[in-house]
């Protein structure tokens, strides 16, 4: 018997069902060792050795994998596909060689690209040994964040406090938000105006058509930049006749876009279906994994993380017979299509994502899917089948117009376009970029040239030009891509990391950057420019791939970029902190510094009048403090606007803001800074009403309204109709909710708290009971669903009476100390509840009972068994 080691519980319960009873599979439940969190982990004058260190669930799965391996045949290790993947499988064979476990027994890698009975047979059938370079690659950029992060950290601490850490490309794309952000504030709108005219032909079709110039001059989009100037323009248009210079139509071809990568996978589901990138590789995962599918258990998805564009020879072949069927032969072209990308590492660029089979249609599989699995994996079929089919034919019609009124002309133009052929169209059709503006599509009647044209409407309206939009984690990941930023195991990490650490908040889809968030990307471009520069970023990854390529020796590129980094640590170490203020005063001066209405000077305090105002910086971060201090207690939140009436904090200390009085009771509003970050409070004492800022609320969006209503809750929605008891909406500890008799259901937003009527809380908490009792039933409605327990059930986090839980049928794992129950991942609650069950957790009702036959016994099984509940709860 051999002993195959994959990643995940998942993947091995759906693999063990095809190798069958020779072959025992055992999951490393991701990584098995990392590098300790503390300084001396990579030791750069000890030729960058590295310590690397097991936790405590790993040891014990790595101790089970051990014991399996000593009583087998050999070892196979099959961990997925990518770089990660080979340095987990090198991770386990270096843990098993230390505990001896491998003697002269046979290690073989396997890898598969998806996990179908045929494709893991398939790789069964050809193992390779560990990708040395690969792993190389692995150890050096793991070396590389450790380093930046651990040698970064204890100069923010010094220098900058408030900021958690920096990260080698978390910090470049930190600074793309931020440039963006200071783009939009350096942004001047002009005003500008646009003239069109409803023409109808001779045959009563109308159309619009632009005006495009007027009096011999072609007209720029800002040309027109008065009312004056366009009610000119109107009036002489209103007299003119039109006439249809030329009419030229031109057929065009629109060709297909290849399969899904990683970041066009999370582009497309940002854009499409509103999914976050963490939540798409979620779901991804998950269909890559294997479903049960009328019994039979496969993976629907090709490995989702991967830069390749192109297809396997079985899967064209297999999308070309699809096609055919769902389409008709005129959809298949001649020969398939072929599509090829710059690979930026020919060991990690595998197979674009794709259905494993293409006969599973979407229509099929949503049976045994759920909605968000099926809409995903609808787009992936969809994708990929269009890929291999014929261009769309369009006719794009451009009709040139004369305007004449006396001695003055104008000239206008209409564009329009029409499909002749849908071609892939019928599958699958490209949105437009989210930040783009759309172009003028419309369908055109007939049009004839040197036809007069009747005029129905004149048109001028006024526009303003619009500063670049915020990134969205969609555009955010393809602009990296485009830079050659990351990588796409890791798009996802970052834009998680950067949320996790308040560097940036998430709101309509936006990345917002936080003035801690600026603060760092400030700091870092003024005094590690270097380091934060796309261009060294971007060419550091390059050299990453030369490594796992095999064309650079790992130690040499830490080498190099060590020797400077340092230095410039230690350089940095000599500077004083006022010297890092003046530099950041002077970046960061839209933001500290903002122009006042009455077109004072905005660094002159408003409330003593001759003090300058700069950047000080408290224990909790930076705020905008008086130079006459203390005499002058003026302060105020980073971020906040300057009130030229020296209102603006109203006299208070510690940045405290007031915001007016409440309506209701009198007591004084105000945005405070604490130690968990910015909160309102009503009144003074122990007695004040509080209330933290809910996610997406940024203390500059605060107004004297919305803190009123944020004060105001818990409301009450509304009687339910069956209990005839009040339904709450309320802002809690994991988020905002709806509550019921002791049942609480989720909402996806605090506007939802403002808005929800009766009749969708009762169906939230509808859903919520079918999924679970409420609190005053027994078991406590679930926090967060995280997915199928590979024997099946689901595992959900919960909170009970001594603290957050996992909890899978009759088993409740306790939650680490400090765990944030809302960044439980499946895979460390599946570790948890391995652990618990293994120590005989989970609830035995059937024995407490018997043992309450005898008064003595049932007065010690009480005992053990609060003893118990208060571990598991």
């Amino acid at each position: 018997m051999d002993v195959v080691v994959v990643e995940s519980p998942a993947k091995a319960k759906t693999i063990n069902k095809y190798l069958g009873r020779n072959y025992k599979v055992l999951a490393s439940y991701g990584h098995v060792r990392d590098l300790p969190a503390k300084d001396g982990s990579v030791k750069p004058d000890d030729d960058f050795s590295m310590s690397w260190e097991v936790d405590g669930p790993s040891s014990k799965r790595l101790t089970e994998i051990a014991k399996a391996v000593k009583d087998a045949d050999g070892l196979i290790l099959a961990t997925d596909p990518d770089r990660e993947g080979e340095a987990i499988s090198w991770h386990v064979l270096e843990v098993l060689r230390q505990k001896r476990a491998l003697k002269d027994k046979p290690v073989k890698r396997v890898v598969f690209n998806a996990i179908t009975k045929q494709s893991v047979l398939d790789a069964m059938a050809n193992p390779r040994e560990i990708d040395a370079p690969l792993v190389d690659a692995y150890l050096a950029r793991r070396a590389l964040d450790y380093l930046v992060g651990f040698t970064l950290s204890p100069v923010l601490w010094r220098k900058l406090p408030g900021a958690r850490s920096a990260g080698r490309v978390q910090s470049v794309a930190l600074r793309l938000v931020s440039d963006r952000e200071a783009e939009i504030e350096r942004f001047v709108r002009e005003e500008y105006w646009q003239i069109a005219a409803l023409l109808d032909t001779p045959r009563a079709d109308r159309f619009e058509a632009r005006l495009t110039a007027f009096e011999g001059k072609k007209l720029q989009k800002l040309d027109i930049s008065s009312q004056a100037q366009a009610e000119d323009i109107k009036a002489m248009l209103e007299g003119a006749a039109f006439k249809a210079l030329s009419v030229e139509a031109k057929p065009t071809k629109r060709n297909p876009a290849p399969p899904f990568t990683t970041s066009t996978l999370q582009q497309a589901a940002s854009s499409r279906l509103g999914f976050s990138a963490v939540r798409t590789m979620q779901i991804a995962q998950r269909l890559y994994e294997g479903m049960d599918i009328g019994g039979e258990t496969a993976g629907l998805i090709t490995y989702m993380r991967t830069d390749g564009v192109q297809m396997a020879p079985e899967a064209i072949t297999g999308a070309r017979s699809a096609i055919a069927k769902e389409f008709g032969e005129k959809y298949l072209p001649e020969k398939p299509r072929y599509y090829s990308v710059k690979a930026k590492n020919a060991q990690e660029a595998h197979e674009a994502i794709r259905p494993t089979d293409f006969s599973r249609t979407p229509a099929a599989m949503r049976p045994y899917l759920d909605a968000d699995q099926a809409r995903l994996y609808e787009m992936i079929w969809k994708r990929a089948i269009a890929s291999q089919m014929q261009p769309a034919e369009i006719e794009r019609t451009t009709v040139e117009i004369e305007a004449i009124n006396g001695l003055r002309s104008a000239g206008l133009r209409a564009v329009g376009s029409v499909i002749r052929f849908d071609g892939f169209i019928a599958a699958y059709t490209e949105q437009k970029d989210e930040d783009s503006q759309d172009e003028d599509d419309k369908r055109l009647p007939e049009i004839r040239a040197d036809e007069a044209l009747a005029r129905d409407k004149i048109l001028a309206t006024q526009h303003s030009t619009e500063p670049p939009p915020r990134y969205s984690e969609a555009s955010l990941i393809k602009k990296m891509e485009e830079l050659g930023i990351g990588r796409p195991s890791t798009y996802t990490a970052i834009l998680k990391t950067l949320e996790d650490r308040d560097y940036v908040t998430i709101d309509k889809r936006r990345l917002i950057p936080q003035s801690k968030g600026r603060l760092l990307s400030a700091f870092l471009e003024s005094f590690f420019e270097k380091y934060v520069e796309y261009d060294f970023t971007a060419d550091l990854e390059e050299k990453l791939d030369e490594i796992s390529d095999g064309k650079l020796a790992w130690k040499d590129v830490l080498r190099d970029f060590w020797k400077d980094f340092s230095a410039s640590v230690d350089d940095i170490k000599e500077l004083r902190v006022t010297d890092v203020l003046d530099a950041l005063n002077e970046v960061l001066a839209p933001l500290v510094f903002p122009e006042r209405e009455d077109g004072s000077n905005p660094r002159i305090c408003p409330k003593c009048g001759s003090g300058n105002l700069s950047l000080k910086l408290g224990k909790y971060g930076a705020f905008v403090g008086c130079s006459n201090y203390p005499e002058c207690g003026y302060t105020r939140q980073l971020g906040d606007a300057a009130n030229g009436n020296g209102e603006n904090g109203a006299g208070l200390e510690d940045g405290t803001k007031s915001l007016g009085k409440d309506p209701y009771t009198s007591e004084e509003i105000t945005l405070r800074s604490g130690r968990f970050g910015p909160y309102l409070q009503r009144g003074e004492g122990k007695e004040a009403k509080r209330s933290s800022l809910p996610k997406g609320w940024t203390p500059a969006s605060i107004d004297h309204e919305k803190a009123v209503a944020l004060l105001s809750l818990p409301r009450d929605v509304g009687k339910h109709p069956e209990s005839g008891k009040m339904i709450s909406a309320g802002l809690g500890r994991y988020g905002p909710f709806v509550l019921h008799d002791g049942t609480y259901a989720n909402l996806e937003s605090i506007e939802d708290v403002f808005s929800i009527g009766l009749n969708r809380a009762v169906s939230l908490l509808a859903e919520k009971q079918s999924k679970g009792r409420g609190r005053n039933g027994g078991t406590p409605a679930a926090l967060k669903e995280l997915g199928e327990h590979p024997d099946g059930g689901a595992i959900t986090v919960r909170d009970g009476r001594y603290g957050p839980y996992v909890n899978h049928g009759k088993i409740n794992a306790t939650l680490p100390k400090g765990k944030d129950p809302a960044s439980v991942t499946l895979e460390e609650a599946l570790v948890l509840i391995a652990e618990k069950e293994a120590k005989g957790g989970g609830k035995k009702p059937a024995r407490a009972k018997a043992s309450s036959a005898k008064k003595p016994a049932a007065k010690k099984a009480t005992g053990k068994k609060t003893t118990a509940r208060k571990k598991e709860e």
